[in-house]
């Protein structure tokens, strides 16, 4: 049986939707915080079972049973090495056979101050003896692309990259990863880095959506502080804004590229081009 946990939220359900093409439903397990929302799951013949990273004993019970365990990092950035402890604990209690965690790309040399929270949990999995596999996941594609409406509006993508390589990759590419991981055997001790095929910068993104939209759209290098407020403008909360301006230096520095293929290699094709993306982000 496999447990998947934040089986509701953008990554899980698409894991889900994975491991349903490979597994009966009836030997996968949703973790959700919110039971309601599993409900088109249940309806489908897997199992919903509530667990909250913050109430640990709903975790003993939701990982009851379990052979292997996908802890899908948690969403609340500051708040995630606590998170993950607990689950990590629970599941060692539980006699977990295999656990899986989404960390992210090169998380023991990533200069993405967003890598930390990850670089411990992965020390606390090392410390707790579980068998354990870390599928170290670089950039989700729609990071970027949830963007150009305002590009389009605007004309212009802005950042903080710089000349800095992306290898991002589809959510969906990252999904089937996991899946295809978690059917296989003698994982544990396994470090995957996880990347997209075909590397760009925010420039060649620019002109990606400028070619495709038959809009002008330029790409505008800007200073982290200026990046920064021109998100908090755009009414984008505190912390989200810090992070995404943090996280343009990171791959300014080369935090967000990886030219392995580890992740094509997995799946069994080619990861979802950047401009197959946008024409998707397009309609």
């Amino acid at each position: 049986m496999i447990v998947v946990t934040g089986a509701s939220g953008q990554l899980g359900s698409l894991v889900i939707e994975a491991l349903l093409k490979k597994l009966p439903a009836g030997e996968i397990v949703a973790a959700v915080r919110h039971p309601e929302k599993g409900a088109y799951l249940a309806a489908r013949g897997v199992q919903v079972r509530q667990a909250d990273y913050d109430q640990p004993a709903s975790l003993a019970s939701a990982f009851k049973g379990a052979d292997k365990l996908l802890l899908i990092s948690a969403s609340e950035v500051g708040r995630r090495v606590p998170q993950h402890r607990a689950v990590i604990e629970s599941a060692k209690a539980a006699g977990v056979g295999l656990l899986a965690y989404t960390s992210i790309l090169h998380a023991d040399t990533s200069p993405l101050p967003l890598a930390a929270e990850h670089q411990e949990t992965e020390s606390l999995i090392r410390a707790s003896g579980l068998p354990a596999l870390i599928l170290r996941n670089g950039w989700y594609s729609e990071n970027y692309l949830a963007g150009i409406p305002t590009a389009l509006q605007y004309g212009v993508v802005l950042g903080s990259a710089g000349e800095g390589r992306i290898a991002s990759a589809a959510r969906a590419d990252y999904a089937e990863a996991a899946a295809a991981v978690l059917m296989l055997d003698n994982q544990a001790g396994r470090i995957y880095e996880l990347a997209g095929d075909q590397a760009y910068t925010l420039g060649d993104m620019a002109r990606e959506i400028s070619q495709q939209s038959g809009k002008a759209v330029a790409y505008q290098n800007l200073p982290e502080s200026e990046f920064k407020a021109a998100l908090l403008g755009a009414g984008l909360p505190e912390g989200l804004a810090t992070l995404l301006a943090e996280s343009d230096i990171g791959a300014s520095k080369g935090g967000l590229f990886d030219d392995g293929r580890q992740l094509s290699r997995l799946i069994g094709r080619p990861t979802t081009t950047l401009a197959a993306q946008v024409r998707l982000a397009l309609g």
